[in-house]
């Protein structure tokens, strides 16, 4: 199984973004979408779920939720936008990892156990912050890897 992390659109789906998620099982949006549009283009792809960012407000982007829990392969996956707004626990709630984006920096670590995984951002470029989007995938040992995947255009 292979899922799709990307954060921070804007409004903006470039080609070469659909290109990196060919072949994906699911894809997780986590926030600030910018235009109902790049969901409908991405569940093209695959099914997509999303969250609300904080430039999602207006527009049924603004209807999205502020925060989800998926299930990817028997394991509980939460999403947000904003690490700074998490008010949980993830290793007490048994999660298997965090998803979040708002930075605009990919980066992914472990924390007690629980993956934390920031694709960065595959909208307008930003600073000097390369355009990338996340890979999820479900290793032999069952836990969730990720790969941060630079889009060239």
């Amino acid at each position: 199984m292979k899922i799709g992390v990307v954060s921070d659109t804007h409004g903006l789906l470039r080609p070469e973004v659909k290109t990196a998620l060919k072949g994906v099982d699911r894809i997780l949006h986590l926030g600030d979408v910018g235009k109902a549009s790049v969901l409908q283009e991405l569940a093209k792809i695959a099914p997509a779920t999303a969250v609300r960012g904080n430039v999602d407000r207006e527009g049924s982007c603004s209807e999205l939720p502020e925060t989800d829990v998926v299930l990817i392969a028997g394991r509980y996956v939460y999403m947000l936008h904003d690490l700074h707004t998490l008010h949980l626990d993830p290793a007490a709630g048994k999660f298997a990892a965090v998803l979040f984006g708002h930075t605009h920096v990919p980066n992914f670590y472990k924390r007690k156990g629980v993956l934390y995984f920031n694709p960065g951002s595959c909208g307008p470029r930003r600073f000097e912050l390369p355009v990338t989007v996340g890979l999820l995938t479900v290793g032999e040992d069952g836990e969730l890897e990720a790969e941060i995947v630079k889009v060239s255009f």
